[in-house]
């Protein structure tokens, strides 16, 4: 209950309907309570939680190498969000709670750069993953010195190691060290950048492996 002192039009202190009287070195002042919100969630807002939670964790682990494969669609956002916007609608499956990232429909690079030709990812001996592709220079605006990115995420780790470019389109193979992921399932993706990392390709999901 509030007090009013002085009359209707002198300090108060406390509460009067929805408004709040107090002093502070002399000065009466008032404002108003603060609404009260509901301390229960919707169905639809728990499940966008569970969903928003999901995709961070696996984006993360990308933050870097995704200010490269995401830049031309960071408009009016970072390259972070644009890639949080596109997985969070794209890449997520699985019943209400038990929501799981859909890693084929996943993409850690986005753009229309042309990604090469018939890649494949096999986990070898000494805890590496080679990749393998055809050079498809030529096709739209491919170029032999475009980079190959490769990314290899663990999700029981919630880890990722992946490469920014360390050899080229024309390359055909290039072999990844992922012994810190021994014994590990790890979900694996090959994208191109060009040349001065202003165009990308769309990641293509080369498979789920088990580490050697």
């Amino acid at each position: 209950m509030g007090i009013i002192n002085k009359g209707i039009l002198g300090g108060f202190s406390g509460a009067v309907g929805p408004v709040v009287g107090s002093s502070w070195k002399g000065i009466n002042y008032m404002k108003t309570l603060p609404s009260k919100k509901s301390k229960t969630s919707s169905v639809a807002q728990i499940e966008q939680q569970l969903k928003f939670t999901l995709i961070i964790h696996f984006l993360q682990t990308f933050t870097a190498l995704l200010e490269i494969t995401f830049k031309n669609y960071a408009n009016e956002m970072t390259a972070f969000n644009s890639a949080f916007s596109y997985n969070i609608k794209n890449a997520v499956t699985g019943p209400t709670p038990d929501f799981v990232v859909d890693y084929p429909n996943a993409l850690v690079s986005r753009g229309n750069l042309p990604n090469v030709a018939g890649p494949t990812a096999i986990a070898a001996a000494g805890g590496t993953i080679v990749f393998a592709w055809s050079d498809n220079s030529g096709t739209g605006n491919a170029l032999p010195t475009d980079k190959v990115i490769l990314a290899i995420y663990c999700e029981s780790m919630d880890t990722s190691i992946y490469t920014t470019g360390n050899t080229t389109r024309n390359a055909l193979t290039e072999t990844l060290d992922v012994s810190a992921f021994s014994g590990k399932v790890v979900q694996t993706w090959i994208a191109i950048v060009s040349e001065n990392e202003n165009d990308a390709s769309n990641s293509y999901y080369t498979g789920q492996l088990t580490v050697s």
